[in-house]
């Protein structure tokens, strides 16, 4: 059992308890394939500390779409995508590794990577974040940070690896202004094909009750 954590994210001191960690794990048990124990509770701590910080309760809290303004997902939670691009991810880089001799890659990075790569999505998804945005987008920005930049502050914030961070603030278009890592290049194709062949298997919805009204002119 790991010990409680106290952490400072943006003004909020959270405190990181074992239940908080298992009600994670019980969205996303892929986090249990990570091998290394240490890495193991990062992405739990991080993942409790984000949840704790933000106006949401849990991962599926959260609209389920890609971006905040883009449209959700007919069924299934951001923690469905966020499991199945881990998984797709891995399927991936399992098939390489077993058919091409000399093709490797840092499994429990991979893992780790994939399960975060949207963590920052609790700040760009956020409700109030989103109704303050669209009053006045003149003010901080719509949004004033996507979840990859987000992403990046919570990785480092909880001490995860800077290969870590490095897939949560380059998994998305932010990527293009830099060279990914093998890792990020994986999740970043899979989180890519989950939502190109959900749309195309008219998984995505056509109407969009999550969004709070626009400013009016």
């Amino acid at each position: 059992m790991s010990e409680n954590l106290v952490v400072r994210l943006r003004g909020k001191t959270v405190t990181i308890t074992e239940p908080m960690r298992e009600a994670i794990l019980e969205e996303m048990p892929e986090i249990g394939w990570i091998a290394s124990a240490e890495l193991r509770t990062k992405v739990l701590n991080a993942w409790a500390a984000a949840i704790a910080a933000s106006g949401f309760k849990c991962i599926g809290d959260m609209k389920p779409s890609g971006n905040y303004d883009s449209k959700p997902l007919v069924t299934g939670t951001q923690g469905d995508h966020i499991r199945s691009v881990a998984r797709i991810a891995l399927s991936m880089a399992e098939d390489l590794n077993k058919n091409f001799p000399g093709f490797t890659y840092n499994r429990d990075i991979l893992i780790a990577g994939a399960l975060c790569h949207d963590i920052g999505k609790v700040w760009e998804f956020d409700p109030d974040n989103v109704a303050r945005w669209r009053a006045d987008p003149n003010e901080n920005g719509m949004p004033s940070i996507r979840h990859p930049g987000y992403g990046v502050y919570i990785c480092l914030t909880l001490e995860l690896p800077e290969a870590v961070a490095h897939c949560a603030g380059a998994h998305s278009g932010e990527g293009e202004l830099l060279e990914r890592s093998l890792e990020n290049t994986i999740i970043r194709w899979a989180d890519h094909s989950f939502w190109m062949i959900i749309e195309k298997g008219r998984m995505v919805s056509e109407v969009d009750t999550w969004l709070p009204p626009a400013k009016v002119s």
